[in-house]
Protein backbone atom coordinates (compact mmCIF):
# COMPACT_ATOMS: atom_id res chain seq x y z
CA UNK A 1 0.00 0.00 0.00
CA UNK A 2 0.98 3.91 -0.46
CA UNK A 3 2.26 5.39 2.19
CA UNK A 4 -0.13 8.29 3.38
CA UNK A 5 1.28 12.21 2.12
CA UNK A 6 0.69 12.97 5.98
CA UNK A 7 0.54 17.11 4.34
CA UNK A 8 -2.20 18.91 6.72
CA UNK A 9 -3.77 21.92 4.72
CA UNK A 10 -4.07 25.34 6.33
CA UNK A 11 -7.51 25.02 7.01
CA UNK A 12 -6.80 21.72 8.94
CA UNK A 13 -3.78 23.01 10.77
CA UNK A 14 -6.68 26.39 11.65
CA UNK A 15 -8.92 23.19 13.26
CA UNK A 16 -6.07 22.00 15.62
CA UNK A 17 -5.12 25.07 16.79
CA UNK A 18 -8.26 27.24 17.02
CA UNK A 19 -11.10 25.33 17.55
CA UNK A 20 -12.81 24.29 20.99
CA UNK A 21 -11.82 21.05 22.10
CA UNK A 22 -14.87 19.03 22.30
CA UNK A 23 -16.27 16.22 24.68
CA UNK A 24 -16.38 13.44 22.01
CA UNK A 25 -14.38 13.32 18.49
CA UNK A 26 -16.14 11.09 15.87
CA UNK A 27 -14.60 9.13 13.11
CA UNK A 28 -16.92 7.35 9.85
CA UNK A 29 -14.95 4.81 7.77
CA UNK A 30 -16.98 4.56 4.50
CA UNK A 31 -16.45 4.15 0.86
CA UNK A 32 -18.25 7.73 0.23
CA UNK A 33 -16.23 10.36 0.49
CA UNK A 34 -17.76 13.65 2.62
CA UNK A 35 -16.29 16.04 -0.37
CA UNK A 36 -18.68 14.13 -3.36
CA UNK A 37 -21.33 15.88 -4.96
CA UNK A 38 -23.97 13.38 -4.70
CA UNK A 39 -24.69 12.75 -1.27
CA UNK A 40 -25.75 9.72 0.93
CA UNK A 41 -27.28 9.17 4.50
CA UNK A 42 -23.63 9.48 5.56
CA UNK A 43 -22.47 12.95 4.67
CA UNK A 44 -25.36 14.01 6.48
CA UNK A 45 -24.25 12.35 9.64
CA UNK A 46 -21.10 13.37 9.25
CA UNK A 47 -22.65 17.36 8.73
CA UNK A 48 -24.45 17.06 12.22
CA UNK A 49 -21.63 15.21 14.00
CA UNK A 50 -19.30 18.08 13.17
CA UNK A 51 -21.96 20.11 15.21
CA UNK A 52 -21.07 18.28 18.55
CA UNK A 53 -17.39 17.92 17.95
CA UNK A 54 -14.48 16.69 16.49
CA UNK A 55 -15.59 14.58 13.26
CA UNK A 56 -13.54 12.92 10.64
CA UNK A 57 -14.41 10.91 7.36
CA UNK A 58 -12.14 8.64 6.09
CA UNK A 59 -12.48 7.20 2.50
CA UNK A 60 -12.08 3.56 2.29
CA UNK A 61 -11.57 1.45 -1.38
CA UNK A 62 -9.89 3.89 -3.69
CA UNK A 63 -6.90 2.97 -5.82
CA UNK A 64 -5.22 3.91 -9.17
CA UNK A 65 -8.12 0.92 -10.28
CA UNK A 66 -11.07 2.71 -9.38
CA UNK A 67 -9.83 5.29 -12.64
CA UNK A 68 -11.50 1.95 -14.82
CA UNK A 69 -14.98 1.91 -12.08
CA UNK A 70 -16.27 5.26 -13.39
CA UNK A 71 -15.54 5.84 -9.65
CA UNK A 72 -17.68 9.34 -8.50
CA UNK A 73 -14.65 9.89 -6.18
CA UNK A 74 -11.91 10.25 -9.33
CA UNK A 75 -12.97 14.45 -9.01
CA UNK A 76 -10.79 14.41 -5.52
CA UNK A 77 -7.90 12.41 -6.73
CA UNK A 78 -5.61 15.30 -5.98
CA UNK A 79 -6.33 15.40 -2.86
CA UNK A 80 -5.72 11.58 -2.22
CA UNK A 81 -3.73 11.21 0.91
CA UNK A 82 -4.03 14.41 2.46
CA UNK A 83 -5.76 15.72 4.94
CA UNK A 84 -8.57 18.19 4.17
CA UNK A 85 -10.64 20.16 6.65
CA UNK A 86 -14.15 20.49 4.47
CA UNK A 87 -17.41 22.19 6.05
CA UNK A 88 -16.10 21.51 9.36
CA UNK A 89 -15.04 17.88 8.63
CA UNK A 90 -11.57 16.57 8.47
CA UNK A 91 -11.44 14.40 5.32
CA UNK A 92 -9.07 11.87 3.85
CA UNK A 93 -9.17 10.05 0.72
CA UNK A 94 -7.02 6.47 1.67
CA UNK A 95 -5.51 6.13 -2.17
CA UNK A 96 -3.82 2.78 -2.87
CA UNK A 97 -1.85 1.23 -5.49
CA UNK A 98 -4.68 -1.22 -5.67
CA UNK A 99 -7.13 -1.95 -3.45
CA UNK A 100 -9.14 -5.48 -2.50
CA UNK A 101 -10.92 -6.59 -5.55
CA UNK A 102 -13.18 -9.62 -6.52
CA UNK A 103 -10.45 -11.92 -8.00
CA UNK A 104 -10.11 -15.27 -7.18
CA UNK A 105 -7.77 -16.79 -5.90
CA UNK A 106 -6.15 -14.21 -4.16
CA UNK A 107 -9.34 -12.02 -3.04
CA UNK A 108 -9.60 -13.11 0.87
CA UNK A 109 -5.96 -12.19 1.01
CA UNK A 110 -6.49 -9.43 -0.26
CA UNK A 111 -9.04 -8.11 1.74
CA UNK A 112 -6.57 -9.73 5.02
CA UNK A 113 -3.87 -7.32 3.83
CA UNK A 114 -6.20 -4.34 3.50
CA UNK A 115 -7.58 -4.53 6.99
CA UNK A 116 -4.42 -4.08 8.54
CA UNK A 117 -5.28 -0.39 7.97
CA UNK A 118 -1.33 0.37 6.92
CA UNK A 119 -1.84 4.27 7.11
CA UNK A 120 -0.66 6.28 9.64
CA UNK A 121 -3.40 8.70 9.61
CA UNK A 122 -6.19 5.55 9.74
CA UNK A 123 -4.43 4.33 12.67
CA UNK A 124 -4.03 8.12 14.27
CA UNK A 125 -7.96 9.08 14.03
CA UNK A 126 -8.71 5.32 15.24
CA UNK A 127 -6.73 5.73 18.74
CA UNK A 128 -7.96 9.56 18.89
CA UNK A 129 -11.67 8.48 18.79
CA UNK A 130 -14.24 8.07 21.13
CA UNK A 131 -16.98 7.22 18.70
CA UNK A 132 -16.66 5.11 15.25
CA UNK A 133 -19.21 4.59 12.87
CA UNK A 134 -18.53 1.77 10.43
CA UNK A 135 -21.00 1.49 7.31
CA UNK A 136 -21.95 -1.36 5.22
CA UNK A 137 -19.51 -2.53 2.68
CA UNK A 138 -15.93 -3.11 3.22
CA UNK A 139 -16.03 -0.67 6.86
CA UNK A 140 -16.15 -3.83 8.55
CA UNK A 141 -13.09 -5.86 8.26
CA UNK A 142 -11.32 -2.83 10.52
CA UNK A 143 -13.64 -3.81 13.28
CA UNK A 144 -10.28 -5.69 15.24
CA UNK A 145 -8.19 -2.89 14.23
CA UNK A 146 -10.26 -0.67 15.97
CA UNK A 147 -10.35 -2.74 19.20
CA UNK A 148 -6.44 -3.53 19.24
CA UNK A 149 -6.04 0.34 18.96
CA UNK A 150 -8.77 1.84 20.74
CA UNK A 151 -10.70 -0.40 23.33
CA UNK A 152 -12.91 1.99 24.73
CA UNK A 153 -14.15 3.33 21.62
CA UNK A 154 -17.88 2.98 20.92
CA UNK A 155 -18.12 1.18 17.87
CA UNK A 156 -21.72 1.70 15.49
CA UNK A 157 -22.50 -0.11 12.60
CA UNK A 158 -24.71 1.84 10.16
CA UNK A 159 -26.54 -0.98 7.86
CA UNK A 160 -27.18 1.67 4.65
CA UNK A 161 -27.77 -1.72 2.83
CA UNK A 162 -27.74 -5.96 3.59
CA UNK A 163 -24.44 -7.09 2.54
CA UNK A 164 -25.91 -9.75 -0.12
CA UNK A 165 -27.97 -7.17 -1.75
CA UNK A 166 -24.14 -5.15 -2.52
CA UNK A 167 -22.52 -8.56 -3.06
CA UNK A 168 -19.22 -7.68 -0.84
CA UNK A 169 -16.72 -9.98 -1.31
CA UNK A 170 -17.11 -13.45 1.12
CA UNK A 171 -14.08 -12.50 3.51
CA UNK A 172 -16.24 -9.22 4.15
CA UNK A 173 -19.49 -11.14 5.04
CA UNK A 174 -17.90 -13.93 7.02
CA UNK A 175 -16.30 -11.05 9.30
CA UNK A 176 -19.04 -9.03 9.69
CA UNK A 177 -20.65 -12.73 11.02
CA UNK A 178 -18.24 -13.11 13.67
CA UNK A 179 -18.06 -9.20 14.76
CA UNK A 180 -21.42 -8.45 15.16
CA UNK A 181 -23.13 -9.47 18.06
CA UNK A 182 -19.64 -7.13 19.94
CA UNK A 183 -20.47 -3.84 17.94
CA UNK A 184 -22.37 -1.44 20.22
CA UNK A 185 -24.67 -0.87 18.31
CA UNK A 186 -26.55 -1.61 14.71
CA UNK A 187 -28.61 1.02 13.54
CA UNK A 188 -31.06 -0.50 11.04
CA UNK A 189 -32.95 2.61 8.73
CA UNK A 190 -35.28 0.04 7.76
CA UNK A 191 -36.93 -2.69 9.88
CA UNK A 192 -36.92 -5.11 6.68
CA UNK A 193 -32.64 -5.32 7.82
CA UNK A 194 -32.94 -7.31 11.00
CA UNK A 195 -33.32 -10.38 8.97
CA UNK A 196 -30.07 -10.09 7.10
CA UNK A 197 -28.23 -9.28 10.23
CA UNK A 198 -26.46 -12.55 12.39
CA UNK A 199 -27.29 -10.07 16.07
CA UNK A 200 -30.91 -9.06 17.61
CA UNK A 201 -29.67 -7.15 20.98
CA UNK A 202 -28.27 -4.38 19.66
CA UNK A 203 -30.55 -3.71 16.69
CA UNK A 204 -31.79 0.10 16.54
CA UNK A 205 -34.32 1.14 13.89
CA UNK A 206 -33.40 4.57 12.60
CA UNK A 207 -35.40 5.75 9.28
CA UNK A 208 -33.39 7.54 6.50
CA UNK A 209 -33.89 11.10 7.35
CA UNK A 210 -33.97 14.87 5.87
CA UNK A 211 -32.72 18.19 5.79
CA UNK A 212 -35.59 19.99 6.79
CA UNK A 213 -34.23 23.37 5.70
CA UNK A 214 -33.98 22.37 2.38
CA UNK A 215 -37.66 23.19 1.78
CA UNK A 216 -36.49 27.45 1.78
CA UNK A 217 -32.86 26.43 -0.42
CA UNK A 218 -35.10 24.57 -3.18
CA UNK A 219 -36.56 28.13 -5.02
CA UNK A 220 -36.29 29.33 -7.55
CA UNK A 221 -38.51 26.70 -10.17
CA UNK A 222 -36.66 25.51 -12.69
CA UNK A 223 -39.49 25.20 -14.56
CA UNK A 224 -41.52 27.00 -17.16
CA UNK A 225 -44.92 25.95 -16.19
CA UNK A 226 -47.01 23.09 -17.08
CA UNK A 227 -46.65 19.45 -15.66
CA UNK A 228 -43.18 18.10 -14.64
CA UNK A 229 -41.59 15.14 -13.02
CA UNK A 230 -38.10 14.25 -11.96
CA UNK A 231 -36.08 11.02 -11.65
CA UNK A 232 -33.15 11.67 -9.91
CA UNK A 233 -30.32 9.19 -9.24
CA UNK A 234 -28.88 6.35 -11.15
CA UNK A 235 -29.51 2.64 -8.92
CA UNK A 236 -31.13 0.48 -11.88
CA UNK A 237 -31.92 2.93 -13.90
CA UNK A 238 -34.75 2.01 -16.24
CA UNK A 239 -34.76 4.27 -19.89
CA UNK A 240 -37.27 2.08 -20.78
CA UNK A 241 -39.57 3.41 -18.85
CA UNK A 242 -39.22 7.55 -20.25
CA UNK A 243 -39.57 5.94 -23.57
CA UNK A 244 -43.07 4.83 -22.58
CA UNK A 245 -44.12 7.38 -20.63
CA UNK A 246 -43.06 9.95 -22.61
CA UNK A 247 -44.82 8.61 -24.92
CA UNK A 248 -47.93 7.94 -23.63
CA UNK A 249 -48.27 12.01 -21.63
CA UNK A 250 -47.04 14.46 -24.40
CA UNK A 251 -48.64 16.95 -22.16
CA UNK A 252 -45.88 16.15 -19.37
CA UNK A 253 -42.19 17.50 -19.55
CA UNK A 254 -40.02 14.79 -17.49
CA UNK A 255 -36.55 15.65 -16.02
CA UNK A 256 -33.82 12.98 -15.71
CA UNK A 257 -31.41 13.77 -13.58
CA UNK A 258 -27.71 12.25 -12.82
CA UNK A 259 -28.82 8.75 -14.84
CA UNK A 260 -24.65 8.13 -15.76
CA UNK A 261 -26.54 6.92 -19.11
CA UNK A 262 -27.01 9.03 -22.73
CA UNK A 263 -29.61 9.61 -23.64
CA UNK A 264 -31.76 7.47 -25.41
CA UNK A 265 -32.55 7.22 -28.71
CA UNK A 266 -36.29 6.83 -28.50
CA UNK A 267 -36.52 9.77 -25.97
CA UNK A 268 -39.68 12.36 -27.32
CA UNK A 269 -38.71 16.34 -27.17
CA UNK A 270 -40.17 15.97 -23.60
CA UNK A 271 -37.59 14.62 -21.99
CA UNK A 272 -34.66 16.37 -20.64
CA UNK A 273 -30.92 14.88 -19.82
CA UNK A 274 -29.49 15.81 -17.58
CA UNK A 275 -25.56 15.20 -15.97
CA UNK A 276 -24.45 14.62 -12.63
CA UNK A 277 -25.34 17.68 -10.50
CA UNK A 278 -24.62 18.69 -7.23
CA UNK A 279 -27.31 17.96 -4.30
CA UNK A 280 -28.41 21.37 -3.55
CA UNK A 281 -28.89 22.60 -7.70
CA UNK A 282 -31.55 19.45 -7.55
CA UNK A 283 -33.71 20.33 -5.03
CA UNK A 284 -35.29 23.00 -6.73
CA UNK A 285 -36.63 19.96 -9.62
CA UNK A 286 -37.79 18.41 -6.91
CA UNK A 287 -39.34 20.96 -5.08
CA UNK A 288 -41.41 22.25 -8.19
CA UNK A 289 -42.22 19.42 -9.25
CA UNK A 290 -45.66 17.66 -9.98
CA UNK A 291 -44.25 13.69 -9.95
CA UNK A 292 -41.13 11.95 -8.72
CA UNK A 293 -40.10 9.15 -10.86
CA UNK A 294 -37.88 6.32 -9.25
CA UNK A 295 -37.97 4.04 -12.26
CA UNK A 296 -36.22 0.99 -11.06
CA UNK A 297 -35.01 -1.96 -13.87
CA UNK A 298 -35.86 -4.79 -11.72
CA UNK A 299 -38.49 -6.62 -9.64
CA UNK A 300 -35.05 -8.18 -7.77
CA UNK A 301 -35.11 -5.69 -5.26
CA UNK A 302 -34.50 -5.77 -1.27
CA UNK A 303 -37.51 -5.01 0.96
CA UNK A 304 -35.77 -2.78 2.76
CA UNK A 305 -35.20 -0.54 -0.76
CA UNK A 306 -38.58 1.02 0.21
CA UNK A 307 -37.69 3.01 3.32
CA UNK A 308 -34.22 3.60 2.74
CA UNK A 309 -34.26 5.51 -0.77
CA UNK A 310 -32.85 8.78 -0.54
CA UNK A 311 -35.00 10.20 -3.32
CA UNK A 312 -38.00 8.83 -2.89
CA UNK A 313 -37.82 10.51 1.02
CA UNK A 314 -36.71 13.54 -0.86
CA UNK A 315 -40.47 13.45 -3.16
CA UNK A 316 -42.05 12.07 0.28
CA UNK A 317 -40.59 15.43 2.55
CA UNK A 318 -41.73 17.95 -0.28
CA UNK A 319 -45.26 16.39 -0.77
CA UNK A 320 -44.49 14.68 -4.14
CA UNK A 321 -46.73 11.42 -5.37
CA UNK A 322 -43.86 8.72 -6.48
CA UNK A 323 -44.65 6.45 -9.26
CA UNK A 324 -42.28 3.43 -8.86
CA UNK A 325 -43.03 -0.38 -9.45
CA UNK A 326 -45.04 -2.17 -7.20
CA UNK A 327 -42.60 -3.92 -4.74
CA UNK A 328 -41.52 -0.40 -4.03
CA UNK A 329 -44.78 1.04 -4.00
CA UNK A 330 -45.94 -1.30 -1.08
CA UNK A 331 -49.11 -0.28 1.13
CA UNK A 332 -47.02 3.73 1.13
CA UNK A 333 -50.11 5.58 0.58
CA UNK A 334 -48.05 8.53 -1.38
CA UNK A 335 -46.67 5.51 -3.90
CA UNK A 336 -48.22 4.75 -7.22
CA UNK A 337 -46.81 1.54 -8.35
CA UNK A 338 -46.73 0.08 -11.77
CA UNK A 339 -45.36 -3.09 -13.57
CA UNK A 340 -42.11 -2.51 -15.40
CA UNK A 341 -42.24 -2.36 -19.07
CA UNK A 342 -46.09 -2.39 -19.45
CA UNK A 343 -46.64 0.98 -20.93
CA UNK A 344 -50.84 0.82 -20.15
CA UNK A 345 -49.14 -0.20 -15.84
CA UNK A 346 -47.01 3.07 -16.23
CA UNK A 347 -49.99 5.12 -17.74
CA UNK A 348 -52.44 4.01 -15.05
CA UNK A 349 -49.71 4.85 -12.54
CA UNK A 350 -49.35 8.70 -13.60
CA UNK A 351 -52.68 9.12 -14.04
CA UNK A 352 -53.86 7.70 -10.41
CA UNK A 353 -50.91 9.77 -9.03
CA UNK A 354 -52.35 13.08 -11.30
CA UNK A 355 -55.73 12.90 -9.76
CA UNK A 356 -55.81 11.06 -6.49
CA UNK A 357 -58.91 10.51 -4.81
CA UNK A 358 -58.30 11.80 -1.87
CA UNK A 359 -55.39 14.60 -0.39
CA UNK A 360 -52.13 13.01 0.12
CA UNK A 361 -50.75 12.26 3.80
CA UNK A 362 -47.83 13.83 5.29
CA UNK A 363 -45.52 11.99 7.09
CA UNK A 364 -43.13 13.21 9.55
CA UNK A 365 -39.72 12.77 7.99
CA UNK A 366 -36.84 12.71 10.37
CA UNK A 367 -34.41 15.34 10.32
CA UNK A 368 -30.53 14.45 9.91
CA UNK A 369 -30.40 15.64 14.11
CA UNK A 370 -32.97 13.72 15.05
CA UNK A 371 -31.70 10.62 13.07
CA UNK A 372 -27.90 10.87 14.63
CA UNK A 373 -29.04 11.63 18.17
CA UNK A 374 -30.93 8.65 17.92
CA UNK A 375 -27.71 6.64 16.09
CA UNK A 376 -26.10 7.74 19.38
CA UNK A 377 -28.62 7.13 22.09
CA UNK A 378 -30.98 4.81 20.70
CA UNK A 379 -32.39 3.29 24.40
CA UNK A 380 -33.75 7.44 24.86
CA UNK A 381 -36.19 7.26 22.28
CA UNK A 382 -39.18 4.96 22.46
CA UNK A 383 -39.27 4.72 17.89
CA UNK A 384 -35.54 3.02 17.95
CA UNK A 385 -37.29 -0.53 19.11
CA UNK A 386 -37.07 -3.17 16.30
CA UNK A 387 -39.00 -5.59 17.50
CA UNK A 388 -41.87 -3.88 18.88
Amino acid sequence: MNAPDLTVSPDARMLDEDAPHPKQKYLLLSAHDFRSPRKAGMHFIASELAKMGTTRFFSLRYSFLSRYKQDPRLSLDDQANKIVFYQGVECYLWKTLIHPIRVRPFESLMYHFYSYGLNSVLREWIRDSDVIILESGIAPIFFDLIKQLNPQAKVLYRASDALDTIDVAAYISKTFARIAKKIDTIILPSKALAETIPSTHNLAFVPQGIDHSLDAKANPSPYKGGIHAVSIGSMLFDPEFFVLAARRFPHIHFHIIGSCQPRHPEYGDNVSVYGEMPFDQTLPYIKHATLGIAPYSSVNLPAYLRDTSLKLTQYEFFGLPAICPHFIAADYPTRFGYEIGDENSIALAISRALNPRAPLPKRHVLDWKEVTERMLAPKQFSDTEVFA
